[in-house]
């Protein structure tokens, strides 16, 4: 951890305290459990939610100011956390308790659950009476993956799919801010080939790891839904205290052991280098990777370093654009040229 997180994560930690201090004993205004979602395989499941004190989020309407959108995800990142809040969480008749954490998260991994795919729904519950609050519960959507599947596909967001911006900071700052589910753009085509990869009775699962913090999960899941992407599970981190990226991705790996995944990225941050890690620990285990070419400066050497080194069967794509990505798919037999002609319909309009 940088001292610069070292310090800010020092400082969130004594305003809690005072804040705890200050509600100890009050009854919470706006006990709100929320899930994260989650995804298993075999008997194995993992579960993500949080606790908070605050109101539901807004809805996203349709032509509201920019200065809404502000408001609105401002509202996100400005939590009231509840710290040892006790949670149950059901999963196809598997139980297991848990206890929210300083910043009111939690996280559980459940065995011996009888799951059903492509998705089971579970809850997450309070699981004894808390400073006043007796019964609150939350259903939880959870992928499975099973013999019907035949891979899964880890996909980073920002500028992978989502045009974002990553390298351009304050670009980045000003679309986050004032932008919605309904206005952020995706990028061409990526739709139609996250569709067609996933096929048309979803037994291909999808998972969305981002470095970007659990405070926009809402808007992340809204916008993947909006734009027609196929669901699944959508893993961040910490917004102060952080959490790696490969550490998702290894959670992904070890819960579907029977998987092969086709890896997608971008350039603009350090996918090469995580999903190059990726394909050495996890050897058999990864078909493809692409990288989405978004550098400022294609001619940084970041990526190539990278290629350069290459020494394994799995293909490395560095593509323009999702038609290229399609196209190589087709050669490895993945998808067909109805769907290579989907995607180049797509990035043409």
């Amino acid at each position: 951890m940088s001292r610069a997180r070292w310090a800010l994560t020092g400082l969130e930690r004594r305003w809690d305290s005072v804040l705890e201090r200050r509600r100890s004993g009050r009854v919470p205004q706006h006990f709100r459990i929320v899930s994260y979602g989650g995804h298993g395989s075999g008997d194995r499941v993992v579960v993500r939610g949080r606790v908070l004190d605050d109101a539901e989020p807004p809805e996203t309407i349709a032509g509201e100011s920019a200065w809404a959108a502000v408001r609105r995800t401002a509202a996100g990142f400005v939590t009231n956390e509840l710290r040892g809040v006790p949670l149950r969480v059901e999963v196809g008749g598997a139980t297991a308790d848990a206890v929210s954490d300083d910043d009111g998260y939690v996280r559980v991994e459940l065995r011996g659950a009888h799951l059903e795919a492509p998705w089971t729904t579970g809850t997450l519950a309070l699981a004894a009476p808390y400073r006043g609050i007796d019964d609150a519960r939350v259903p939880v959507r959870i992928r499975v993956s099973d013999a019907r599947a035949e891979l899964g596909v880890i996909s980073d967001l920002d500028d992978t799919v989502l045009q974002t911006g990553v390298q351009r900071t304050w670009s980045m700052v000003r679309q986050t801010l004032t932008g919605s589910v309904l206005t952020r753009t995706a990028f061409a085509g990526a739709a139609e080939l996250y569709a067609a990869l996933g096929r048309t009775d979803g037994r291909n699962p999808f998972f969305y790891v981002s470095s970007s913090p659990w405070n926009l999960h809402d808007f992340l899941h809204g916008f993947l839904a909006h734009r027609g992407f196929p669901p699944g599970p959508v893993l961040l981190r910490d917004f102060v205290v952080g959490g790696h990226k490969r550490d998702r991705i290894e959670e992904v790996l070890r819960t579907h052991p029977d998987l092969r995944f086709v890896l997608i990225g971008d350039s603009g941050e350090h996918d090469p280098e995580i999903y190059a890690e990726t394909v050495r620990r996890h050897p058999g285990r990864v078909i493809a990777v692409y990288i989405r070419e978004v550098r400022l400066d294609p001619g940084d050497g970041r990526v190539e370093a990278v290629t350069d080194a290459w020494d394994h069967e799995v293909p490395f794509v560095l593509a323009a654009d999702s038609l290229v990505v399609a196209r190589h798919l087709r050669g490895l037999g993945l998808l067909t040229e109805a769907d290579v002609a989907a995607v180049a319909a797509a990035v043409r309009d």
